[in-house]
């Protein structure tokens, strides 16, 4: 494909926490046969697939320092076009300088500004054909911090729309997105859902084993003295883990063992993490009443009956926050103040390698996505269907595409709902629970279903290989 052999895949962000561009570089280099230029921020290790790659050569930008807070607001307007312009200089040189001419840039949008501007000069100056990979839509980010009615949020759309138009190709993930780029914005998309590749699957019991073993220090510690999770976990087990215990050759899931749901989040204003924490401190209070508990009665109690073995009718709950953003920190502080007896939080970042088997190892997905254009749909909800995962996903227009309710997943639109969710799915956890066996079956069948590489194939490969093959005739 391609008179040069090449593609180069461009990424004004971490690669490490850009699943789909990664998918993008493994298929345009071994379904493709091209060598690939992946031009990109570090930050996060990028799958093991791609850096074991021969074809795949990663080319890392310096990122843009992070803008205090105390500066002045009226100087923010200057430091953001002072950004954009070393930003928009930095990628011409690495796209015409650095790197190799490709047959086709394929870019991400977002964000679009000075992406999609570098992106087309460099594809004029090269000669090289240019593709878009619509994943949303920049300005409906950027009106989440400045106002719809903004200025600079009609400029962002403005530019957008029209270096969009320019492009020889686009691609998108929603057929939501491809009816308003058609008629709202002049742009004919390719639908490429986003699907799990291979590496996205169920965990066999030795995988989780292994799992829950590395990252038993991180389990162990509380955000706190103590809670339902960390009392009575053992540093020195050597075959045991808070899911897991082995017995000679043979590994068993414990019947005590917490619920494990897992949640991947920006931490970013776009997901209400708030929605969670109130959920979980509704469940803790829910399941003290449906058990006719005495509130007086100290946490230690209820743990010390738990950790000899005691069964309840409804089970602790572990939620597992993966992901980096700046709202970090403000929900650890959060969490460190809440006091619930059955309910424990951990955050953490796991490797392109753990994050799998994470999603492959749990019970139960919670997404809090809400998208701020409405016509997206998250990646981690694909991700964790891959891996046979039912999901708990915040109810919005086009979500529906994706979470088929009462089939591979359940829709919430407050946290009283999402409680009212987590106290149907585990009642009689971990044995009696039908309505999460029949979901996880569903989950099964849809990740089974269409895996990365077939979607690529019929949905991207002709795309780009028409793409190339107008730009050198």
């Amino acid at each position: 494909m391609g008179k040069r052999g090449r593609a180069a895949v461009v990424v004004l962000g971490d690669i490490g926490r850009s699943p789909r561009m990664q998918y993008h570089a493994l298929s345009l280099a071994r379904q493709a046969c091209l060598e690939v230029d992946v031009v990109a921020y570090g930050g996060s290790d990028p799958h093991s697939a791609i850096l074991e790659n021969g074809s795949i050569h990663i080319h890392t930008m310096k990122q843009w320092p992070t803008v205090p807070r105390s500066l002045p607001k009226i100087l923010r307007p200057f430091m953001l076009l002072i950004k954009a312009l070393v930003q928009i200089l930095m990628l011409l040189w690495f796209l015409c300088v650095k790197i190799h001419a490709p047959d086709v840039f394929l870019v991400q949008n977002p964000p679009s500004v000075p992406t999609l501007v570098a992106v087309k000069w460099a594809s004029w100056l090269r000669r090289s054909a240019f593709i878009v990979d619509w994943h949303n839509f920049g300005y409906t980010l950027l009106a989440l911090s400045l106002g719809r009615s903004s200025l600079l949020v009609a400029l962002y759309r403005w530019v957008e729309k029209c270096y969009g138009k320019m492009a020889n190709g686009s691609l998108c993930v929603t057929r939501a997105m491809q009816h308003e780029l058609a008629q709202n914005w002049g742009i004919n998309a390719a639908v490429l859902y986003d699907q799990p590749p291979e590496f996205f699957h169920p965990s066999s019991l030795e995988e989780k084993h292994q799992l829950f073993c590395r990252l038993h220090k991180h389990l162990s510690q509380p955000y706190g003295f103590q809670d339902c999770v960390s009392y009575g976990m053992v540093d020195t087990a050597i075959n045991e883990t808070l899911f897991t215990i082995q017995e000679g050759d043979d590994i068993f899931l414990k019947q005590d063992r917490p619920a494990l749901i897992v949640s991947s989040t920006s931490w970013t204003p776009d997901e209400d993490f708030g929605i969670l924490l109130e959920a979980a401190v509704m469940y803790d209070r829910r399941v003290a009443a449906l058990l006719n508990e005495d509130d007086s009665a100290g946490d230690e109690v209820l743990w010390k009956e738990i950790h000899k073995g005691k069964h309840f009718l409804y089970p602790r709950l572990l939620f597992i926050i993966t992901g980096k953003g700046p709202e970090k920190e403000k929900y650890e502080d959060k969490i460190r103040k809440l006091h619930l007896k059955r309910v424990a939080f951990r955050t953490m970042w796991l490797s392109a390698e753990d994050y799998p088997l994470l999603l492959g190892s749990a019970d139960l997905g919670v997404c809090l996505h809400t998208s701020s254009s409405g016509l997206d749909l998250p990646m981690k909800v694909v991700d964790m269907f891959g891996c046979g995962l039912p999901v708990c996903a915040v109810s919005y227009s086009c979500i529906e595409e994706l979470v088929k309710v009462e089939k591979n997943g359940l829709l919430f639109s407050s946290s009283s709902e999402l409680a009212d969710e987590l106290l149907m799915l585990f009642k009689g956890f971990p044995d009696e629970c039908d309505a999460l066996k029949s979901l996880r079956i569903g989950a099964l069948d849809t990740g089974s279903s269409a895996r990365w590489a077939a979607a690529w194939e019929e949905s991207a490969k002709p795309l780009i290989s028409e793409v190339i093959s107008q730009n050198f005739s």
